[in-house]
């Protein structure tokens, strides 16, 4: 199924969720993944150091679901200091995750990494 025509919404559901990376490979963001007839429509992401040592991440948006297709980076390798966060995206930066398209989270250093974010399920 397409995405939804956003002139004719049924629906607009505020979300938040979360993500810690327990490895350092590519973990596909499945909660932000829209649902089919969705889009998601994501005002913002933060990625969170709970370490004491700088530690990297890279985001991606995909170009298929899973984590497949092409990627294309949001951030990448960048380091994020040791008790810090870095916001990835805001609501100057929101950006549209289509239900043929994934997020991909890659963290330098196992659970060093906390993501959250925001997004609204728009159907």
């Amino acid at each position: 199924m397409a995405n939804p025509n956003m002139a004719n919404l049924s629906s607009i559901l505020g979300a938040t969720t979360y993500l810690v990376p327990t490895t350092t490979t590519a973990t596909t963001w499945t909660a932000l993944t829209p649902a089919a007839g969705t889009v998601n429509k994501v005002d913002t992401m933060m990625a969170t150091n709970v370490t004491a040592s700088a530690a990297t991440i890279t985001v991606s948006i995909n170009s298929a679901i899973s984590g497949g297709g092409t990627a294309y980076r949001l951030t990448f390798q960048t380091s994020v200091p040791g008790n810090s966060s870095l916001i990835v995206v805001d609501k100057s930066t929101m950006l549209y995750v289509g239900e043929a398209q994934s997020i991909v989270v890659t963290s330098g250093t196992t659970n060093a990494i906390e993501m959250v974010s925001t997004y609204e399920a728009i159907s």
